[in-house]
């Protein structure tokens, strides 16, 4: 196969750009946080809905649409905890539920805007509240005050990190050992991930993180904060896996390759975040019941 430079160099540039914006927006204060994953609440749902309709050969009214997307960002506010205020008026408290409500009144009048909607169509729409804003908001509140763990270190600032970069790694190692021992297919679904490249990336994002986590955010190798850390990308890895396989089964039946188009080379929001809307509420069950 020739090597494609123009189309190497593309999607080189922008997984630069993304992985900045990704990290500018995790690490920078609790507000960029909030403003990174506003958007990809957002971007994920206008692709989800796309894809809902190409699926179920339906057409939701824009209303509608915006009603889905505004609720499920009233449910997202609802898990931003006590460092989300400005002079004492919290998000939590006073912006969620009017923020549901008033999502709730597009959704309603979009419906009847429009005759013969899709019921099937319309149940799959309502499912992004959980896949999406649901995966969304447990992200918010694992970078909100009360989530913190006693491991002496900011862990406020380094669990949401840990998941993303979990997934990365995985993601990397998982395309370098599949390229180089990869044989058995790991599903029909994804043809081109194979067992060997699964289970290798699994592993050696395991390995890293548990070195490379603890090093970075304690400068020294402490024992629990290690466990933390392998436990993170273990579980991040494994259910990242399976939310890239699914988001790839949603792809299949619409018909297309990418769920869109915003990143150049990379495909779009749900393409890029797939796996880390399943990785989020896996590693949140996690932590609340071993951690707590």
């Amino acid at each position: 196969m020739t090597f494609n430079w123009p189309v190497f160099k593309t999607r080189t540039l922008t997984a630069i750009l993304f992985a900045a914006v990704m990290l500018t927006g995790l690490l920078w204060n609790h507000w960029s946080f909030l403003v990174l994953f506003s958007v990809i609440h957002f971007g994920c749902w206008w692709e989800y809905l796309k894809l809902t309709e190409k699926i179920h050969q339906t057409s939701f009214h824009i209303y509608t649409k915006l009603g889905l997307m505004v609720m499920g960002y009233g449910l997202m506010l609802w898990f931003c905890g006590s460092v989300y205020q400005i002079n004492n008026y919290g998000f939590r408290e006073n912006l969620s539920l009017p923020v549901s409500a008033a999502g709730f009144a597009l959704l309603l009048i979009g419906i009847f805007q429009k005759n013969g909607i899709s019921l099937r169509g319309f149940l799959m729409a309502l499912g992004g509240l959980v896949y999406i804003s649901l995966c969304s908001g447990l992200m918010m509140d694992l970078k909100s005050a009360e989530t913190s763990f006693d491991f002496h270190t900011h862990d406020t600032v380094f669990v949401p990190p840990a998941i993303v970069v979990s997934i990365w790694l995985n993601d990397t190692l998982a395309y370098i050992t599949g390229s180089l021992i990869g044989k058995t297919p790991l599903s029909k679904i994804s043809p081109k991930k194979t067992w060997e490249g699964t289970i290798g990336g699994i592993l050696l994002s395991v390995i890293t993180a548990t070195f490379a986590f603890p090093a970075i955010y304690n400068h020294h190798l402490y024992k629990p904060m290690m466990i933390l850390s392998g436990s993170i990308a273990l579980i991040a890895s494994v259910t990242g896996t399976i939310g890239d396989l699914f988001e790839s089964k949603l792809k299949r039946i619409a018909g297309v390759k990418d769920s869109g188009r915003i990143m150049p080379g990379h495909g779009g929001f749900l393409d890029r975040f797939d796996s880390m809307l399943f990785a989020i509420p896996a590693v949140w069950l996690y932590l609340q019941i071993a951690m707590r």
